[in-house]
C-alpha cells in the first residue's frame, strides 16, 4: 500500500484455444464465475484510453518504465449506466486501479477534449483521480486516443482476492467519438485463435489454483491492450516528440 493505494499482483499469459479450453474446464470445477458474467458466462468491455501530446503513456510502456500510469473510461455492454474514469498505475510489477464515477455529460466532455468546469459548485466534490486527470488535460493535453474492446470470462475467489479472466476477440478502434456506438471500425490486436489470460491477486495465490493453472508452463507476457492498440498508428505518425 502506498498512501491510499493498494497494489496487486497481476500476471498475463498468451494462450491458444486448446490451452484455454483445458484451463477453463479446470477452473469451472474449482472457483465460481463472477456474477456479472450472467447466463452467457461472459460480458463485453469497451475502454477509451487517453494520452498526452507526447504520447507519454505509450512510450513509457514501450520503454518498460517501472513506475507509470494510464487513464481510461470504461463501459460494459455499451451502456452509460455505469461510467467510470480509471487510473491504472504500475510499480515494481504490481498494479493499482483507482476510479471515479462519471455522468454521461461529463464523459462526453472529456471525449471531446473539454475539461470539466473547475468553478462549478460540484467541482469541490470531484474525486482525486478526476481532479488529477483534469490537471493533466490542461497541462499535458490529455486526449482520447483509442478504443479497446473485448469479451471477458471472469472467475473469482475471495481468499487472496483472486480474479482470473480470459479476454478474447480483443480489438481496437481510432473512432473515439463513437465510444457509445456499438459498431465502430476496428481491427484485431491478437492473431486468430489467441487470447489473454490475466491472473490478479492481493498477497497470495492459493496453491490449488496455481497448480491447476500450470503457470510455470505458460507463456507470460507484458501484454498491454492500449500499447498494442496504438502501436501501428503511432509508428505511422512518425514516432515520438522530442
Amino acid at each position: 500500500m502506498e498512501g491510499q493505494r493498494t497494489y496487486r499482483h497481476e500476471y498475463k499469459f498468451l494462450i491458444d484455444e486448446r490451452q484455454k479450453a483445458r484451463l477453463y474446464y479446470r477452473l469451472q470445477n474449482l472457483i465460481p464465475l463472477d456474477v456479472h458474467a450472467g447466463t452467457e458466462g461472459h460480458y463485453w468491455i469497451r475502454s477509451v484510453y487517453f494520452d498526452d501530446y507526447r504520447d507519454s503513456c505509450f512510450y513509457q510502456n514501450e520503454d518498460g518504465i517501472n513506475e507509470r500510469a494510464k487513464y481510461r473510461i470504461r463501459i460494459s455492454q455499451v451502456s452509460d449506466r455505469s461510467l467510470r474514469l480509471e487510473r491504472k498505475s504500475k510499480k515494481n510489477g504490481m498494479t493499482c486501479k483507482e476510479s471515479a464515477a462519471l455522468t454521461r455529460a461529463q464523459c462526453e466532455m472529456l471525449l471531446q477534449g473539454r475539461p470539466l468546469p473547475q468553478d462549478a459548485p460540484q467541482a469541490e466534490q470531484y474525486p482525486e483521480v478526476l481532479r488529477q486527470f483534469l490537471v493533466l488535460m490542461l497541462q499535458r493535453g490529455m486526449r482520447a486516443k483509442t478504443i479497446v474492446e473485448y469479451e471477458r470470462i471472469p472467475f473469482i475467489y475471495p481468499a487472496g482476492n483472486v480474479r482470473i479472466t480470459f479476454d478474447r476477440n480483443i480489438s481496437s478502434s481510432l473512432q473515439t467519438e463513437r465510444f457509445f456506438e456499438r459498431d465502430t471500425l476496428r481491427y484485431p490486436i491478437l492473431a486468430k485463435g489467441w487470447q489473454l489470460m490475466e491472473v490478479k491477486f492481493d498477497e497470495y495465490l492459493p496453491s490449488f489454483i496455481r497448480e491447476n493453472l500450470e503457470i510455470g508452463s505458460l507463456r507470460q507476457t507484458s501484454f498491454s491492450k492500449y500499447y498494442l492498440g496504438r502501436k501501428y498508428t503511432v509508428s505511422c505518425a512518425g514516432g515520438r516528440l522530442k
